[in-house]
């Protein structure tokens, strides 16, 4: 591995570098020998993260050096030990001087970025370093934790609470074992992100949340999400230590936005009505059990709770005297009131929240929710209590004495305002029959907000922590000046890179006016005049026509994005766009992106087109950090200045703080004005935009700037310093497709790509091209397997896995199936509801010619779904279905004549083929091994633990649904359940699916002997129940199933709805809509509560009101799971006076119902109102 020295410090690098790698690694190295905080912007593709990696990493290394230099000088006295190396040559630049060192005083890295997949990259490029630190990275415990009761909780606090409770009494097995662990080699030696910890945890049985916690304490490098970092909160949680420490910043550009942030809070009268509706659970439990002390002389009842009940009669009077506070104002409409920062105390004293008071009321508070939290059965609301623990302390950090108190409220509030508005959330407090209960709840609240406005405020926290120095890096942190502004410390170290490209590698173009001679520009004013939507729709419709493959075009918003793609809907100019390249569209909500984005490289990969526009946003995901390397992004089209709202309260107080801030002329400080910032923020998201179009040293592309006010000086100067010498005007358009066409017609000679291969693959595999990284030029020597795989696209994009084709096949033939995961729209394909439809899904693919075609109609029909914007997507932004047309068959059905049992093996192979491809080996492994144990045991909890890391990655979702089909039926019902809570999708359960063969085949048999149905059905019902549970239609696989459901031999009709749908139908119909509410509530509350008696006896009091309900009371036994099955067939036998069995009763139409029923017997009435009246006494 080459090495080169900087600043006396030998950096090892895994090839050689290029100029503007040295250059910033000598800057990395500058930062740390010097103490001194550093703002290195690099562009993207330039390597910075594996730059900053090996700098800082040989710098401690030659640092723990020196230390021993010194060490064995002070053993020799003066004697050298090397007569041709004196000792003085071994350096004492890493250490500070003459000041004694010691190896303790190694500091230690922590480094920090935006989010955890972003880091899981960073670690992946140290795997790639000759280096070998101790790395810990930190989680949360909704990252981290394994137990599986924990997990099960709806909110974040209420599992932070039990998680405490348990490692208190340690009643958590993991976490009992984290000390023995700790320890273990392989461990403590290994570089491992959160996925292998949290593998590492389930195999050894051991918490990685207080693992990697553990492992802290040792570790040369910390990894956490710079809000852990940033927050207060936070760090006091994870116990960070930054005296003495190095910090580094990646994707810094959002470094500002995430200060502001973490000390800022919203209270809503939702937040405080549920605070205080929480202590009056608490007040009513403790007070029935201070009665119950007094009678039996027991001084206490309750556990684990140290507050008196006078404690927490107190903490409700400070939360109504609160509501009562904020809503004392007289708050327009609009505007709302703002005060100074120091305001919040004057505020909070009212309620008699003080630095007094503030130890007291917090500990109470932590007390209370813990206690709440912990507690079994219903969930209660806990995080209005948590957001009051959250803002003590906040508001009053510190610990001031009496004659330093308001100057530390002065400090503490100086770049904060109180801003109070109307809440229009409309979040309705329940009303209470309370004499307490404030009148203010009654009416619309108040919502009080404190916002910071400075960054600087948390550096300065930082550097008051004792930070060695603060390292902020980023490929977009242009106009340097002004975010250094920003962040109120000093950097003394700063660097502007160059780019690793050529001339002929970039084009950048301001395009004034479109071809009709109209302005172009995204102004307020005229942002949607009919004239310039219509002018940039023929500058986009003609440009696509000129720039070969991807094409990325962004706007500033989602509002202007959807009215200005409507206008160009009913105008033609997105048919234009649409017949060169297909057009698709960023979709608000994640559930759809995956797809769109699948859809859009998909196209631009096919060989018989043209390639696809992408329509995206500024500050929208596509913006930041997915890779459009080649041929996924030729071309990249601003084609407006994304400016914040500026009418949002919060951006009006921001500026007019600057501007506050700007007028004092503070000696030695220096402010932006508001103006200025609020063009930095517009500049800063497009610069962003911007760097998704050169992605390596091969790499070339177009970036053209569609808006007439783009041209001024002061604009281009915002831009990144790599792009501004590039920077050509334009006022006529015909000027601008010759030079677009000529700079692509030589970039394309210069550096031909490999031309595109058809998707011949299965499920519409994506054929990533060979792209070169920009961490390893051409001809470098260092073409291991590990490096070679951190050339992929897929390496650096998790979340965009896609397989390479044509890969070695194995001895059994398995490189035929290559899955992608979730590869398909259709619904069918995505969650298989039993064996065949895998079976089904392995006929699509059998053959390359299918794949291309199928590949191709995917391709066009995501383009559409995209184009439309259309209610299904919204739909399911918000929770709902979609629907989804299945696509035909494209080759006639293979021989059908296979038995059912053959086409299930068959089914299982190829899912675990799949499976194989899909999975590294060590996971692939687990999830056999737990199936084979599953087999062995029928025990459901081994294989849902080891199965539960494919929970983790949205991508692996699907295979986590497709074990499904190996799950025993009595199991189905739980794991369908299990799939929902893990992924938010189940598995297509329905109540035949728990039932087994022997089942099946004695409903069948039954069916073929009965002469008259059971509670009234008529038999042409009966038989077409019976044909629905049909085994041999099952694994024959007849179109019926994927079309429109089994066909009723008899009467041949089809079945439209299936049992519990129509269940549920008859219900409304025969109870009415009000019961039949009343019903679905006593349904949700026993899923929550597990409340049986509940249930029983709302179901009961509905279904027996009349004779010819009875038929609803058997057949609701679909709703109850097996745990209470028997005890519900049992009072169903007791009230109807004849044995009835949940699998007896098909689903039936009230139609039916009425023809065949009969009223029961007297005797039942008797029972029925015996069964009432012991509840009653109950």
């Amino acid at each position: 591995m080459p090495s080169l020295t900087l600043n006396g410090v030998t950096v090892n690098f895994p090839f050689p570098p290029y100029d503007c790698q040295k250059d910033y690694m000598g800057k990395v190295i500058e930062c740390l020998q010097k103490k001194q905080n550093g703002v290195l912007e690099s562009p993207t593709g330039t390597g910075k993260t594996l730059c900053l990696l090996c700098a800082t990493l040989a710098w401690r290394e030659h640092f723990k050096d020196t230390i021993s230099a010194r060490k064995i000088a002070e053993k020799l006295n003066g004697e050298e030990m090397f007569p041709n190396t004196p000792m003085s040559s071994w350096g004492t630049a890493a250490t500070d001087g003459a000041t004694p060192t010691y190896y303790t005083d190694i500091p230690k890295i922590i480094y920090a970025s935006r989010t955890h997949s972003q880091l899981a990259q960073v670690i992946s490029e140290l795997k790639n370093t000759s280096y070998s630190p101790k790395v810990c990275v930190l989680g949360s415990r909704e990252q981290l934790c394994i137990n599986q009761e924990v997990m099960r909780q709806e909110s974040n606090h209420v599992k932070v609470h039990m998680c405490r409770g348990k490692v208190s009494t340690r009643s958590c097995v993991y976490y009992n074992n984290v000390e023995e662990k700790s320890t273990d080699k392989d461990l403590v030696k290994s570089i491992l992100d959160v996925e292998d910890l949290v593998k590492f945890g389930n195999k050894q049985r051991v918490c990685p949340y207080y693992l990697s916690r553990s492992l802290k304490q040792q570790a040369d490098v910390i990894f956490m999400p710079y809000n852990y970092l940033l927050d207060p909160k936070s760090r006091r949680a994870h116990n960070i230590e930054l005296n003495g420490a190095v910090v580094i910043f990646d994707e810094a550009h959002n470094v500002e936005k995430t200060c502001e942030e973490s000390t800022s809070f919203d209270l809503t009268p939702y937040d405080v009505a549920s605070a205080i509706s929480a202590v009056d659970r608490l007040l009513v439990e403790q007070s029935k059990e201070a009665t119950v002390s007094e009678d039996f002389n027991i001084e206490t009842l309750n556990s684990g709770l140290k507050v008196n009940i006078e404690t927490i009669a107190k903490i409700k009077q400070i939360l109504l005297d609160l509501e009562a506070v904020i809503d004392s104002y007289d708050v327009p409409s609009e505007k709302g009131i703002t005060k100074s920062g120091i305001f919040i105390y004057e505020l909070l004293e009212r309620v008699h929240l003080t630095y007094n008071s503030k130890t007291a009321v917090y500990e109470a508070l932590e007390q209370i929710t813990g206690h709440l939290s912990g507690q079994p059965g219903i969930f209660l609301n806990t995080s209005g209590l948590q957001k009051l623990a959250d803002i003590i302390q906040l508001v009053f950090c510190g610990e001031p004495s009496e004659k330093d108190r308001q100057q530390q409220m002065q400090t503490n509030t100086a770049h904060f305002k109180v801003h109070i508005h109307r809440d229009k959330s409309y979040h309705k407090k329940p009303q209470s029959t309370d004499v307490w209960a404030s009148s203010s709840s009654k009416k619309q609240g108040n919502i009080l907000s404190y916002w910071c406005f400075s960054p600087g405020f948390s550096m300065q926290d930082l550097v008051n922590q004792g930070v060695r120095c603060i390292i902020l890096t980023s490929g977009t942190l242009s106009p340097l000046s002004s975010f250094t502004c920003e962040m109120r410390i000093p950097f003394s170290v700063s660097l502007e890179n160059s780019h690793v490209i050529e001339r002929d590698q970039i084009f950048v173009g301001i395009i004034e006016r479109g071809p009709d001679g109209v302005h172009l520009s995204s102004a307020f004013d005229r942002r949607f005049l009919p004239e310039n939507m219509a002018s940039l729709g023929n500058t986009v419709a003609n440009l696509s026509r000129v720039i070969p493959d991807g094409l990325l075009v962004f706007f500033p918003s989602f509002p202007l994005m959807e009215k200005t793609l409507d206008f160009w809907r009913a105008n033609g100019h997105a048919d234009r766009i649409e017949n060169v390249k297909p057009m698709f569209v960023e979709p608000k909500g994640k559930g759809t992106f995956k797809e769109v984005i699948d859809g859009y490289y998909n196209k631009v990969n096919d060989p018989t087109s043209k390639g696809g526009t992408f329509f995206a946003v500024c500050r929208g995901k596509a913006s930041e950090g997915l890779d459009f390397a080649d041929t996924f992004g030729r071309g990249v089209i601003i084609t407006g200045l994304p400016f914040p709202p500026k009418m949002d309260p919060r951006v009006i107080l921001k500026m007019q703080f600057l501007d506050e801030m700007s007028r004092k002329k503070t000696p030695g400080l220096k402010y932006l004005s508001g103006q200025e910032w609020y063009k930095q923020q517009a500049f800063r998201a497009v610069n962003q935009a911007i760097g998704r179009v050169i992605r390596h040293k091969e790499d070339y592309g177009a970036i053209l700037l569609c808006d007439q006010r783009f041209k001024g000086s002061g604009a281009r100067a915002q831009l990144p310093s790599w792009v501004r010498p590039y920077v050509r005007q334009y006022e006529s358009f015909g000027n601008v497709i010759r030079d677009v066409s000529q700079f692509f017609r030589v970039a394309q000679k210069m550096r031909p790509v490999v031309a595109k291969k058809a998707a011949v693959q299965s499920c519409g595999t994506v054929c990533s091209p060979d792209t070169r990284s920009s961490a390893f030029p051409p001809g470098s020597s260092s073409q291991s397997a590990h490096t070679q795989k951190a050339k992929e696209l897929d390496t650096h994009l998790p979340s965009l896995k896609r397989r390479r084709l044509n890969e070695h096949s194995g001895a059994n033939g398995m490189a035929k199936i290559c899955i992608e995961y979730e590869c398909e729209v259709q619904e069918s394909q995505k969650r298989p509801a039993n064996l065949l439809d895998a079976l089904e899904r392995g006929d699509h693919c059998g053959g390359e010619d299918d794949d291309a075609v199928v590949g191709e109609e995917k391709a066009d029909r995501l383009s559409t779904l995209s184009l439309q914007c259309d209610k299904r997507m919204d739909d399911e932004m918000r929770g709902g279905k979609r629907k989804i047309k299945l696509v035909q068959e494209q080759k006639s059905r293979v021989s059908e004549d296979v038995s059912g049992e053959g086409s299930s093996r068959s089914r299982v192979r190829s899912f675990l083929a799949e499976m194989k491809k899909s999975l590294s080996q060590f996971n692939f492994d687990r999830i056999i091994q737990a199936l084979q144990t599953y087999k062995k045991t029928d025990s459901l909890d081994v294989l849902l633990t080891e199965a539960a890391v494919l929970s983790e990655d949205a991508n692996t979702h699907c295979l986590l649904r497709g074990l499904y089909q190996c799950v025993r039926p009595h199991h189905k019902k739980r794991f369908d359940e299990k799939c929902q809570q893990l992924t938010g999708q189940g598995c297509g359960y329905k109540p035949n699916h728990s039932l087994s063969v022997d089942e099946k085949k004695a409903l069948m048999l039954q069916s073929a002997t009965a002469s008259q149905p059971t509670v009234g059905l008529t038999s042409s019902t009966w038989t077409s129940t019976c044909s629905q549970l049909n085994t041999q239609q099952l694994n024959k696989g007849g179109l019926h199933l994927k079309q429109q459901g089994p066909r009723d031999p008899q009467t041949g009709s089809a079945s439209k709805r299936n049992v519990p749908a129509a269940f549920l139908a008859d219900v409304k119909k025969a109870i009415g809509a009000e019961k039949s509410a009343r019903l679905f509530q006593a349904i949700q509350s026993y899923k929550k509560t597990d409340s049986y008696e509940e249930l029983v006896t709302t179901v009961v009091s509905l279904f027996t009101e009349r004779d010819e309900d009875f038929n609803l009371l058997i057949r609701f036994s679909m709703f109850i799971p097996p745990r209470h099955k028997k005890q519900y067939e049992e009072m169903v036998d007791a009230l109807i006076g004849q044995s009835v069995s949940a699998a007896e009763v098909p689903a039936a139409s009230e139609d039916h119902q009425r023809q065949g029923s009969s009223s029961p017997p007297l005797k039942t009435q008797r029972k029925i109102s015996s069964f009432f009246s012991r509840s009653q006494r109950k």
